[in-house]
């Protein structure tokens, strides 16, 4: 992070407070309550000792949401393994609060003050009892500081985003996605099974997910597909749907062919050899150095061939990989080597290819992505037993706790919390967690499920048929209250973070 000193102290006035701040640069008021700070750290120091602090995660699957100041952080706990898959690692604080981008405290009022960055840089944003803070590694974007109505301030703040970074308009429709069904287990011929059996139901979309490839890395199709992905795409187009596909353009499992044959190719580790990017797949991968000629000309070639298959619907996954810290060819910030690997990605596909990413550092990627995952991936239970102190955990609930804190982002992408089951067979969800999911994927505007319509029973099919051929209003209400048409949803009672009780917080 940059440790420069405040070049400029003075104090500015958000209505009725009047609040100390140390920045590199006098404020710029451009509301009546709303100010542009210059680029590099900042601190204002506030009154309220115990306040809500709002942490926002640096990628799709990071924990986002609200905390007491004096109750231990918002964080991975436990497992430094998924903590470098699922948040900025390299910033992250164990004993304070802080996040990726934008911050904000609560006022006895109601209202919030918000801190927010504007542009690249890994710019992260933090509170204690006396101060709400910002800092970044690289001098790039203003701060934009506001206070007023929770939901009024996150929007134009979105606002300034979408106009800073870009925003694009396209809307996935109604997608199927073969993850929560087959997982891995995809072949041509169940492709071929399960669209005739989606052919009646309106969906837009039909998304083959990981299983396709020959290995993370390398993607072409394996053994089943021995048809090739050309006559995969002309299955779902011939059944009426778009055809959607899975890559993770980004990163190269160590056995696949081009770890193995271009080791130069990957980021490196200051220790030596590839960076470690994440876990997975039973063991580590690593992430391609998009700085290099070689690693750009395989993107433009790897995008190139996947929109001539006919597939016009890509999930970018695990792109987070792309921004991490680590030895490339070229001295460029890392947000910003991510940055440039996603627009030419962008500009390889063209307008009218929907790109949705997944694992991808939320605010540098507004303008290239359609949508994005706001949530860890769901599952077809509640609670995930297996990773305490991990609110990225696979399971339903992280993904709501997750996705229902990113409501705001919509001014800048679709925002996706995943899948939604109607399944009662093959599921330990319960109606209301079901009914959760529901109205959750309802406020955010996409709907999505993995059911096949096989395994579902006539009463599911038609609460299917019913969901995705819905066009429902939705009023915001409350920070967790809504109205879906004529029905009143309150989310309230959901949101119940639990943190390690050995974690304090200073």
């Amino acid at each position: 992070m940059l440790t420069d000193l405040a070049k400029f102290s003075s104090v500015v006035l958000l209505g009725d407070l009047s609040l100390p701040m140390a920045a590199n640069g006098a404020p710029r008021a451009i509301g009546e309550r709303e100010f542009l700070i210059p680029p590099g750290s900042v601190t204002l120091v506030h009154p309220f000792e115990t306040t809500d602090f709002f942490r926002h995660g640096w990628n799709s699957w990071s924990p986002s949401g609200w905390r007491r100041i004096d109750e231990a952080p918002l964080r991975i706990y436990g497992s430094e393994q998924r903590l470098l898959t699922a948040d900025d690692a390299k910033n992250d604080t164990p004993h304070a609060h802080s996040g990726s981008a934008v911050g904000a405290i609560t006022l006895p009022d109601g209202e919030i003050i918000l801190l927010g960055a504007l542009g690249l840089g890994a710019p992260r944003v933090g509170a204690t009892a006396s101060t709400l803070w910002g800092t970044t590694e690289e001098l790039d974007g203003e701060w934009y500081l506001a206070r007023g109505p929770e939901r009024e301030v996150f929007a134009r703040y979105a606002e300034l985003i979408a106009e800073r970074l870009g925003s694009r308009t396209a809307s996935a429709g109604r997608v199927w996605c073969s993850w929560y069904s087959y997982y891995e287990g995809l072949s041509e011929d169940l492709v071929r099974e399960t669209v005739v059996g989606l052919a009646d139901l309106p969906f837009d979309v039909v998304q083959l997910d990981d299983g396709w490839e020959r290995a993370v890395g390398d993607w072409e199709a394996n053994e089943r597909f021995a048809s090739g992905m050309p006559a995969t795409a002309q299955t779902i187009q011939e059944a009426g749907f778009r055809a959607g596909l899975w890559l993770a353009p980004l990163i190269a499992l160590p056995r696949s062919q081009f770890a193995v044959e271009r080791p130069d190719l990957l980021v490196q580790s200051p220790d030596g050899g590839p960076l470690v990017a994440g876990y997975n797949w039973g063991g580590p991968y690593f992430a391609l150095d998009s700085t290099q000629e070689e690693v750009k000309a395989h993107l433009r070639e790897l995008f190139a061939r996947v929109v001539s298959w006919g597939f016009t619907y890509l999930k970018l996954d695990f792109m987070y990989a792309g921004a991490l810290d680590g030895e490339r060819s070229a001295p460029v910030h890392r947000e910003q080597v991510y940055r440039d690997a996603i627009e030419l990605i962008r500009e390889t596909v063209g307008d009218d290819v929907y790109l949705l990413g997944c694992g991808v550092p939320v605010v540098p990627s507004a303008g290239a992505f359609d949508g994005i995952r706001v949530g860890p991936d769901v599952a077809a239970y509640w609670e995930n037993s297996e990773r305490p102190g991990d609110p990225t955990g696979v399971g339903a609930k992280n993904a709501f706790l997750a996705s229902i804190h990113r409501s705001w982002l919509r001014p800048v992408y679709e925002t996706d919390p995943d899948v939604v089951y109607f399944r009662r067979r093959r599921s330990l969800l319960d109606d209301e967690q079901r009914q959760l999911l529901q109205d959750v994927a309802t406020i955010l505007g996409f709907k999505s499920t993995s059911d096949p319509a096989d395994w579902l029973g006539a009463a599911e099919i038609a609460e299917l048929r019913t969901w995705l051929e819905r066009e429902e209003t939705v009023t915001q209400l409350g920070r967790y209250l809504f109205q879906i048409d004529d029905r009143i949803v309150d989310l309230g009672p959901f949101v119940d973070y639990q943190a390690p009780p050995s974690t304090v917080a200073n």
